[in-house]
């Protein structure tokens, strides 16, 4: 009678499961809240770096438990991986064990949930809403909300609107103007992040329960979502920059809008066809892009 001994973890697999390219977002997210928080009138380099901290370890918590959520149904054994959906493939290849990444996963939600309380004893409790929003999104993603058609929104608020208005709450304890305008292009696109990068995983996710909102709506339908949101994005900050929240230097983070051409091309189009990676590719980088011209011009303009 054989044992099989899952091998010991190495540096690159726990990469793997926290999906260290993606974690790129959390900068940008605070590098904009920071931003706003200087444009309007108060800056800590402490406060940013541990929110900073807080929020790289709040991104790794929900992508390593999500990851071992998927392997545990299922949905990942199923997967169609492309560069930014499909999971990351440490776990179904046998790199790392189940309660491995689950540990590794509530570790950093930990250090999140540290950091949180941190942040309360200086700043005050009213801070105490945002990561109390934070870890419902992070603990609750992919076994609940991704599973009632909300994880988008969840999406598009715990690793969008709440990181860059809570990065610019804990500077001064106050949200100014600009920190709400910039928090309102972070939602949409991170919630379009996330719906985007699921098409390809569709029957998957139809196979392992989820109940995301191209399962919801049909693929057209999410994919018109898509758009609207999108097209969101350029108009809230050319909005904001026309109403006096952001400077006008701001609307140059309406630029990046340009590079929506492919993913928008896409959807719509035939959305029975498969998302192109190179749409998918371009959906990032929108989303990067955006993020740090809208933290730069408000820096500028500071």
């Amino acid at each position: 009678m054989s044992s099989t001994v899952m091998p010991m973890p190495r540096l690159a697999d726990f990469a793997g499961v926290a999906r260290a390219p993606f974690l790129v977002l959390a900068f940008t997210l605070v590098a904009a809240g920071a931003g706003a928080g200087l444009y309007d009138g108060a800056f800590l380099w402490s406060r940013t770096l541990m929110a900073l901290l807080g929020l790289v370890a709040l991104h790794i918590a929900v992508n390593v438990l999500n990851e071992w959520s998927d392997m545990r149904r299922g949905i990942d054994l199923h997967t169609r991986r492309t560069p930014f959906s499909g999971g990351s493939g440490t776990l179904p290849a046998g790199r790392m064990g189940l309660r491995t990444a689950l540990a590794f996963g509530l570790l950093m939600a930990g250090v999140g949930l540290a950091t949180g309380i941190w942040f309360a004893t200086r700043v005050g409790w009213a801070i105490a809403l945002f990561f109390v929003l934070g870890a419902v999104c992070v603990l609750a993603y992919s076994d609940w909300l991704a599973r009632i058609g909300w994880g988008e929104v969840a999406a598009g608020l715990g690793l969008g609107a709440l990181p860059v208005a809570g990065t610019a709450l804990v500077q001064g304890g106050r949200i100014g103007p600009a920190a709400l305008a910039a928090a309102v292009p972070a939602f949409f696109m991170t919630f379009n992040l996330l719906l985007l990068n699921e098409f390809p995983d569709q029957e998957a996710d139809r196979a392992g329960g989820r109940r995301n909102l191209i399962l919801v709506l049909g693929r057209r339908t999410a994919a018109r979502l898509y758009a609207g949101a999108a097209l969101a994005v350029p108009a809230a900050i050319l909005a904001a920059v026309a109403w006096g929240a952001l400077p006008l230097l701001s609307a140059a983070a309406a630029l990046p809008s340009l590079l929506l051409a492919k993913p928008l091309g896409w959807a719509l189009g035939d959305t029975d066809t498969e998302v192109p990676v190179p749409a998918l590719g371009s959906n990032v980088v929108w989303n990067l892009s955006t993020n740090t011209l809208m933290a730069v011009t408000l820096a500028l303009a500071a």
